[in-house]
């Protein structure tokens, strides 16, 4: 699984005009799963960015993780994160796990982040969403189980 981790102000979701999804101060993470991935890899990368130390400490050093502050979390489902733009201008996304396989995925990483304790806020996976968030720092990761 691969996700882009982006230490948030405020974010917030929408599909067709209406809020599905949204969160204060916390991570907004967009995950994607490629076709080796199962549950255990994503209680894995939910764990690895649960515990990421990118939250600002009292001194104000990117020192302690959102399980640690905030706790919150929007998740926003993404294959897009597996393009393969090596060949031509077209990128490919053959590595992106089918829809079938990869839902079942975020959704396991997302329930994973709430038995860890965190307010995990959603998208909806396949619809198109637009995302708004305001990047804190900014502070951008990419994690790659």
């Amino acid at each position: 699984m691969r996700a882009v981790v982006q230490r948030v102000g405020r974010a917030e979701v929408r599909v067709d005009g209406s809020v599905t999804g949204s969160i204060g101060a916390g991570l907004c993470v967009l995950v994607a799963a490629t076709h080796d991935d199962d549950v255990a890899t994503a209680r894995r990368l939910a764990e690895k960015i649960w515990h990421l130390r990118i939250m600002d400490d009292a001194d104000g050093a990117m020192n302690t993780s959102v399980a640690s502050s905030t706790g919150e979390v929007l998740v926003v489902s993404q294959f897009t994160l597996y393009a393969d733009t090596r060949k031509g201008r077209r990128p490919s996304w053959l590595a992106a796990a089918r829809p079938e396989v990869a839902e079942p995925l975020i959704d396991a990483f997302a329930d994973h982040l709430r038995i860890l304790g965190s307010t995990v806020a959603t998208g909806s996976f396949g619809a198109d969403m637009q995302v708004e968030l305001v990047n804190d720092g900014p502070v951008t990761v990419i994690v790659e189980i």
